[in-house]
């Protein structure tokens, strides 16, 4: 059964797979012990540490093994603020940032803290520019991810680290999703990542701080790892961690072509297989394994469901697919559709047959959702009605606001508007993507008088 998930959890690697069983023999004992076990695990303990501090490209005495990636990211950014609180109490993030990301400054806000968000364009990148007129003198921290974790577009890490340190501000990257690839951009002060996202064993995160940067970590102190991630460590996932992550990157550069072919095919061909489809994310400046696109009137979870049935494993930013009901903060910041949305990133050694079925499968499993769910099949005919008309869509989910906008939009003339009432956050960004989708014209949004949100079309010649 192709698996196409690695974003959310890479499978284990065969080399992180070898190193774990032989460290549950010799790596067992308390590595801060001096009789000959504890030796033993310290050594294990201090080669893993190298490695790992090789990959990222930072001293060894800089970097920090915690229980996971978010671990990493909560200890980075709450050390990093409390280290600078005499500077200021302000945090900049960008609006696509993991969500330990976001969770944290929720946490700096409910403290008394102040955030700032920056914007990103609709390929999901960061304008380098907005990242820089963010910062200022009470800026204590500034977080900007190496790439997306939802479309693979790459920030530009290079030129907001140089606007950093002219500002005098210390930049923390989370590298979760790119560190396999490679080494990130230099002039980060801080950099976080998490094992289980290149074939290590999950339960391992990475926190590296460099020298000078001031640091001082929340929470009880404690003796292991220089007091930064508090607890015994786990030492033969820590082993299988750095071992895999050296793995991969000796393999990153050709494999990371084979699999940025791949995806290259799906980008092309998805669109072409399947109508009304619109493939998220830059299409260069990205992660070699990932694609992300979404498809009209199409309920996300059940085209999850389908192709699960069919034998692959995808994920969504779709609203349908959470339990919350609205677009992933991805999705929204971008201002891309988001009904429909299927991420693809693809495992290191994925066949070619397998992308091959995917494409083949991936249109009957569209259709079949879209006629299930009533969508309209062709374009709207000429309008034999006239005056404007309101769709009630009240109380109904993504994606059949947007279904029953486009079964009427024929019967209206031309000049003429749709008034579409909606309480489905996702309907805010789907109604203008299907607007940009279609050539019709997105005339904006009020609220209605019924509860919800009346979204205004105008149809076009």
């Amino acid at each position: 059964m192709p698996y196409f998930d690695a974003a959310s959890a890479a499978p284990l690697h065969p080399v992180a797979r070898q190193a774990l069983l032989a460290s549950l023999d010799e790596g067992w004992a308390d590595p801060a012990r001096l009789y000959r076990e504890g030796r033993r695990a310290r050594m294990l303990l201090d080669a893993a540490r190298e490695a790992a501090a090789e990959a990222v490209g930072c001293r060894a005495d800089e970097l920090v093994f915690t229980p996971s990636g978010t671990r990493a990211v909560h200890t980075g950014v709450s050390g990093a603020l409390a280290g600078r609180r005499r500077v200021g109490n302000r945090l900049v993030v960008s609006a696509v940032e993991h969500s330990s990301v976001l969770h944290a400054a929720e946490a700096h806000a409910a403290a008394g803290g102040s955030v700032t968000e920056v914007p990103v364009d609709r390929s999901g990148a960061v304008e380098a520019g907005a990242f820089a007129a963010a910062l200022d003198g009470n800026t204590a921290l500034a977080c900007l991810q190496s790439a997306n974790h939802e479309v693979g577009t790459e920030q530009p890490v290079a030129r907001a680290a140089a606007a950093c340190r002219e500002a005098g501000v210390p930049l923390l990257v989370d590298a979760a999703q790119s560190l396999a690839w490679g080494p990130v951009a230099e002039g980060w002060s801080l950099l976080t990542a998490s094992a289980h996202k290149w074939g290590g064993p999950a339960g391992v995160g990475l926190l590296a701080v460099r020298k000078g940067v001031r640091f001082a970590p929340q929470g009880p102190a404690d003796e292991r790892e220089s007091g930064r991630a508090p607890g015994f460590e786990n030492l033969p996932a820590i082993v299988a961690a750095a071992a895999s992550l050296r793995a991969v990157r000796a393999e990153a550069e050709a494999e990371g072509a084979r699999l940025r072919a791949l995806v290259d095919r799906i980008r092309t061909r998805v669109p072409e297989l399947v109508p009304d489809v619109e493939v998220v994310g830059d299409p260069v400046r990205r992660l070699p394994h990932l694609v992300t696109f979404s498809c009209l009137y199409v309920d996300g979870e059940t085209l999850l469901h389908e192709l699960d049935r069919e034998g692959f494993s995808v994920s969504s930013g779709s609203s349908c697919t959470s339990s919350t009901l609205t677009p992933s903060h991805v999705l929204r910041a971008m201002g891309v559709l988001s009904e429909g949305n299927v991420r693809v990133s693809l495992p290191a050694g994925t066949a070619e047959e397998d992308v091959d079925r995917f494409l083949a499968v991936l249109p009957g499993v569209v259709a079949r959702v879209r006629e299930r769910l009533g969508a309209p099949v062709a374009a709207p005919a000429p309008a034999a009605g006239s005056g404007p008309l309101v769709v009630d869509s009240l109380g109904k989910r993504c994606p059949i606001p947007v279904i029953e906008l486009a079964k009427v939009i024929g019967d209206v003339p031309v000049g003429g508007t749709v008034t579409v009432l909606a309480d489905d956050e996702a309907a805010r960004l789907d109604i203008p993507a299907w607007c940009e989708m279609r050539g019709q014209e997105y005339v904006g949004e009020e609220p209605s008088p019924r509860g919800g949100t009346a979204y205004v079309v105008r149809r076009l010649g």
